[in-house]
């Protein structure tokens, strides 16, 4: 049995565990997060809203039923680490590409493993979000705590160029009877794929793209991304989403996209203490009355007092674990949005009909 090489996961709060070296041999650094979802956890680490993230799963086995390569939200882990109790390099799945530790060996990533998750969470749960070091290099706790102190907070941060597309390109069949111009934030594959199974064809576009460029696409609608970084940080997007909203025309946002509608409104967007990450959370639509459960991955939010205050815009939907706002409509617009991810691969599909509701906003 090879020789399993030590690691640290240590937190920006003089606390730390130990483990053991799962993936590269390093050090990464970044925001220490974490998701309940069970399942999932490829699309968890190709997500791009998690980029300057490590991040803890809170389900036992990670890696037990393989990587596919078709199961992915980008071409590459965004993730800065990964932090397991079990990282499961044995798979069940004989559809399956790959195990994990190649998967992660492969795109340079470094994770720890064997190390008490459950005592993780509930650490971070109470203290909040704060920065976190993975090294297997050295578990000096002195030398780790330095470089530490060197990365920055999330709160100021601008991270969606960095994901973004670099170029334009376009997503679905080119006759379909409704176009859509995306603002790539850090967009998920998953929803361009929901867009082009009802009909659309979507043309993507880099984070800092204005609206006179994208408006060259003759599109009938916008849709803003998710993404990572603070969405105060991002004036260039909300300038963008502004002026789509001065020419009346049809805008939908999902999660970052949620965030930068409202700040376009003059709506304040807030750091979370934790965050909402996983697959189960609770949210209730108050035009229908109708509860859904939703797949969540945001750690800044939408300022209910704002909202309450500005009475061009309404609130539709709210988390029912802690009564965050997690839609928003505009009463003299077409235009709206939600915190949570309608598209969530591999589920819930609870939130669907979005989809739909936007395409009828725009064709009728």
């Amino acid at each position: 049995m090879p020789t399993r090489v030590p690691a640290v996961l240590l937190l920006d709060d003089g606390t730390y565990y130990s483990g053991f070296a799962a993936g590269k041999i390093g050090t990464t650094t970044g925001e220490l997060c974490f998701n309940t979802g069970m399942t999932g956890y490829q699309e968890i680490f190709t997500d791009p809203s998690y980029y300057g993230q490590i991040m803890v799963n809170t389900h036992v086995h990670v890696g037990n039923y393989g990587i596919k390569h078709d199961e992915i939200e980008s071409e590459s882990i965004k993730i800065a680490g990964l932090v397991t109790k079990s990282f499961n390099v044995t798979y069940s799945r004989k559809l399956a590409d790959q195990n994990i530790e190649d998967y992660f060996l492969n795109e340079n990533k470094v994770a720890i493993t064997g190390v008490d998750t459950r005592a993780i969470v509930r650490h971070i749960r109470d203290k909040g979000a704060m920065n976190a070091l993975i090294s297997s290099e050295t578990t000096d706790i002195q030398t780790l705590k330095v470089k530490l102190d060197q990365v920055p907070s999330m709160s100021g941060l601008e991270l969606s160029s960095i994901v973004s597309t670099t170029k334009a390109y376009t997503f679905g069949t080119e006759d379909a009877p409704v176009r859509i111009a995306v603002l790539d934030l850090g967009v998920k594959k998953n929803i361009l794929r929901c867009f082009a199974e009802r009909g659309c064809f979507l043309k993507v576009f880099p984070a800092r793209t204005d609206y006179n460029e994208m408006a060259t696409f003759n599109p009938h609608g916008y849709f803003i991304s998710n993404g990572p970084g603070d969405p105060a940080s991002m004036d260039y997007a909300i300038h963008t989403v502004r002026t789509i909203l001065d020419k009346n025309l049809p805008l939908f946002g999902i999660c970052l996209g949620h965030q930068l509608l409202a700040l376009a409104n003059g709506i304040e967007t807030f750091k979370m203490h934790n965050g909402h990450r996983g697959i189960n959370h609770p949210v209730k639509n108050l035009i229908t009355g109708g509860c859904e459960i939703t797949s969540q991955n945001h750690g800044f939010g939408v300022l209910q007092e704002a909202v309450q205050q500005n009475k061009e815009v309404e609130v539709t939907h709210i988390n029912l674990n802690d009564q965050s706002v997690e839609g928003i409509r505009l009463r003299n617009k077409k235009a709206f949005s939600v915190q949570y991810h309608p598209e969530s691969s591999p589920g819930p599909h609870d939130s669907r009909y979005l989809f739909d509701q936007f395409i009828q906003l725009i064709t009728t």
